[in-house]
């Protein structure tokens, strides 16, 4: 049997348009198209295998039955959606089917943390809903050592999309009552930080509120992101004394683990800047080149539960590629769903990892 939305994924996921994976495969763009939407019979083995070489699939990949789950670009809250090409979503949204994919290959192997994850749909303010969401997890006005870690443990699901374009941020979306961020680890690790911010603001305030994609729901993402990350009292505290400066900011960003840009935004939120100070420091933070970059930036956070995942199943000969074999997904597209998010490689180790949500039918261990 074929699969034909299968040939449509990996054709977009490797950012392919029809024509040209015609041409790479040596079939006519007319029989391409007709085995894509399905006026055309299944494809006998030698028409396959031109297919899966092409694309660098396993041919079992375009065999597996059942409907592919699509994500809806309505509601996946995408950071910069009018900023992406159709080329560039497609292949996001892509990556998300796959990365569902791993996460039930995973689920079934561990129980993962629930998801403790409170509704504030319809709260009066961003800032009010990260200041509750804060209470209930206990963290005070602190700053936040590990925020991946710290998602995982509230039983966020996390993958990476490794795609390499600025046009591209993150999103998340629930399923089946449990919640997904998909970061784009191209950005810089300030930048990720922020959007697992910006992703909890959507996934707490607007999980019943339809389409994601309004202006709107992304100031408010914005807003609860900045009170989340960095919470009031703290910085007002850090930054008492007058007058701040660009150096000033530049120092203590590195506690709330933000851009400078961030910074600055959330100072001249709180009004510790005013509006001609807040431009000023904006045009000054641009010509030295803080719009694109960190001139000292911070390490990128790693995942805690992948990496004991992993870990765990090296401790049974099991590795990424196995994931890969196990579910007919390509090596590179596991490696890049996970692999910045773990580190770019897990040494081998003799010593079984502590790994407190594995379900082996006996009870999980700390």
């Amino acid at each position: 049997m074929f699969n034909r939305k299968r040939l449509t994924l990996a054709r977009e996921r490797r950012g392919l348009a029809g024509f040209e994976l015609a041409e790479m495969s040596g079939l006519t763009p007319v029989h391409l198209s007709r085995l894509e939407s399905g006026q055309a019979n299944n494809p006998d083995e030698a028409t396959l295998a031109k297919l899966a070489s092409a694309l660098q699939y396993p041919v079992e990949f375009f065999g597996k039955q059942g409907d592919v789950e699509e994500l809806n670009v309505d509601t996946v809250s995408f950071r910069s959606l009018k900023k992406m090409s159709a080329k560039e979503r497609n292949a996001a949204l892509w990556a998300g089917t796959l990365g569902l994919e791993v996460y039930d290959w995973i689920d079934a192997k561990y129980d993962l943390p629930p998801p403790d994850l409170p509704d504030f749909n319809g709260q009066n303010h961003p800032a009010v809903a990260a200041r509750l969401l804060r209470q209930h997890w206990g963290l005070g006005d602190r700053p936040i050592g590990n925020v991946l870690k710290l998602l995982e443990s509230r039983g966020i699901r996390i993958l990476s999309l490794e795609e390499k374009t600025k046009n591209v941020d993150a999103y998340s979306f629930w399923r089946n009552d449990k919640p997904f961020i998909f970061l784009n680890t191209f950005k810089t690790p300030e930048h990720s930080v922020f959007d697992c911010g910006h992703e909890v603001g959507h996934l707490t305030c607007h999980r019943h509120a339809g389409p994601r994609s309004s202006k709107t729901a992304e100031i408010e993402a914005n807003l609860f992101a900045s009170a989340f990350l960095m919470p009031e009292d703290d910085v007002k505290a850090c930054f008492a004394y007058r007058p701040i400066t660009i150096k000033d900011v530049l120092k203590n960003k590195i506690r709330w683990k933000v851009s400078a840009m961030a910074m600055v935004v959330r100072l001249h939120q709180i009004s510790f800047l005013s509006d001609w100070q807040f431009r000023s420091f904006c045009i000054e933070l641009g010509r030295l080149g803080y719009r694109t970059s960190e001139k000292v930036g911070i390490e990128r956070e790693k995942s805690v539960l992948w990496y004991k995942i992993l870990t765990d199943l090296w401790s049974n000969k099991i590795t990424k590629a196995d994931i890969g074999n196990s579910l007919h997904i390509p090596h590179d597209e596991v490696e890049r769903l996970i692999f910045r998010l773990a580190g770019e490689t897990l040494e081998p180790t003799t010593q079984r990892a502590q790994l407190k949500v594995v379900s082996d039918n006996s009870e999980a261990q700390e």
